[in-house]
């Protein structure tokens, strides 16, 4: 008898999940319907490559960790590694007091790997530098894994590295207060240098090799932007029904399999579900009270993306640096800009300037941005580079992208509230499973990873009815 599997939403992770399935069903001969629903027009979700006047803007996701498991191998699967571009490397900048300061090359996350980066550093004064010392000399005073990383750093490295050039990367990163954040959950081997070496900077130094292996190739794009290995895994998935530009209403549980109704009046039944949605997505359809307290727990932030394009060289930007972190001593708007044509060279294609700058719910006026029209923000963000850059023409194209509510939040909350939602719904909802960012990592390379997990199970299961 016909089994029937459905994937709700076509991103990176429904995707990923239908084509490690189908892989199974082919070589396994397996008599499987499979269905994917998307209720945009396009797949892809967070990963849209925008097209214009020779420009290529990223208007979600600007690239994947290469080193990520599954990344390379899934490329490689889909026969696309001529069309791999590996990102520029070069300076990161720290804008404060209405100037570019370089990021000491030899660091990470603003932390120096030796004193001699320490030295180098413009963001610090000399007393300031004097002060980061007492890190080689002070022992672990009782931190462990559950203290405050704001705290810690503190403590070692004083005040002023932390606040000027730890701070502004770190919370770039982890997007929140480091001081509500635990070690254990951003950086977790700062315990063990300061324990086995005495010292944060000399464990860095000890383990230089791993950290500069990683700065190198570490970011993959591709020719025609990441849409391009979307359109790529679109066209594999041959056996695969894809319905697009229709919305879901409800999942609901019958006797021993589900009913799905869509919004153009179709009604699919299905034996398996995946949902490949946003938690709050996946608690409408399923309208079930009593899973509420785990769904309510998963928090989610706000970010809004702006691409400005020039009719100017990219040779106009400071030599060698790749974009900027916003510090607190500042008179832009802006949380960060990345020089785009400068890190990615083939998102220009005449070498023109194309910046990106980044608004986050962390920001101070992100309740006004969020209130403001396209063409408002855009004024903002062309302030912010005539600040910061002194660029002072005008653009020849805008991108502005509204991430509202939609980047989840790995919070204290979020691993307790995904234990407690998945055991529930293994007993209540067999053959259903949630999937994606809002539970099983932000990262492409995490989501990836996520979809084939997901559809390689799917495929045990069927091989073994």
């Amino acid at each position: 008898m016909m089994k029937t599997v459905v994937v709700l939403g076509g991103g990176i992770t429904g995707l990923c999940t239908m084509h490690y399935l189908q892989r199974q069903v082919k070589e396994h001969n397996l008599n499987v319907r499979l269905v994917l629903i998307e209720k945009n027009t396009y797949l892809g979700g967070k990963l849209y490559s925008a097209h214009e006047q020779g420009f290529i803007m990223e208007t979600g996701a600007d690239s994947i960790v290469a080193r990520h498991q599954g990344v390379m191998e899934l490329v490689q699967e889909l026969d696309f590694e001529a069309e791999l571009v590996y990102n520029e490397t070069g300076i990161s900048y720290i804008y404060t007091n209405n100037e570019l300061h370089a990021i000491p090359a030899d660091s990470t996350f603003g932390i120096p790997m030796s004193v001699a980066s320490l030295e180098e550093s413009t963001l610090i004064s000399e007393q300031g530098k004097k002060e980061a010392l007492k890190d080689l000399t002070l022992p672990n005073n009782g931190f462990t894994k559950e203290s405050s990383i704001g705290e810690f750093l503190t403590y070692y490295l004083g005040e002023e590295l932390v606040k000027n050039q730890i701070a502004p990367v770190l919370a770039g990163v982890y997007s929140g207060d480091l001081h509500q954040l635990s070690i254990g959950s951003t950086l977790p081997y700062l315990i063990d240098y300061k324990n086995d070496f005495g010292s944060i900077i000399k464990g860095f130094d000890a383990n230089r090799e791993q950290f500069v292996k990683a700065a190198n190739k570490k970011f993959i794009s591709f020719k025609n932007g990441l849409s391009s290995l979307i359109d790529r895994l679109e066209q594999t998935l041959s056996d695969v029904e894809i319905i697009k530009g229709v919305t879901t209403l409800n999942v609901q549980k019958q006797d021993k399999n589900y009913t799905i109704s869509l919004a153009n009046g179709e009604i699919i039944e299905s034996d398996y579900v995946v949902l490949a949605l946003p938690n709050d997505t996946v608690q409408n359809l399923l309208q079930d009270e009593s899973l509420n307290r785990y769904f309510d727990q998963f928090t989610t932030a706000s970010a809004i993306t702006i691409y400005l394009g020039f009719d100017v060289p990219d040779a106009k930007l400071p030599a060698d640096g790749t974009g900027y972190i916003v510090s607190h001593n500042s008179d832009v708007t802006c949380n960060a800009a990345t020089w785009t044509s400068r890190k990615w060279k083939h998102t220009s294609k005449e070498n023109k300037l194309l910046v990106r700058l980044f608004y986050k719910s962390i920001n101070p006026a992100y309740e006004q941005l969020r209130a403001m029209t396209d063409e408002e923000l855009a004024a903002v963000a062309l302030e912010d580079v005539r600040k910061s850059l002194g660029i002072e023409e005008q653009p020849t194209v805008v991108n502005v992208t509204k991430w509202i509510d939609q980047m989840p939040k790995y919070d204290l909350a979020h691993r307790e509230a995904l234990q407690g939602l998945l055991q529930e719904l293994h007993e209540k909802y067999p053959n259903l499973s949630i999937a994606g960012c809002s539970y099983f990592g932000v990262g492409i390379g995490a989501c990836i990873q996520n979809g084939k997990k997901i559809g390689e199970e799917l495929a045990k299961e069927l091989t073994n009815f």
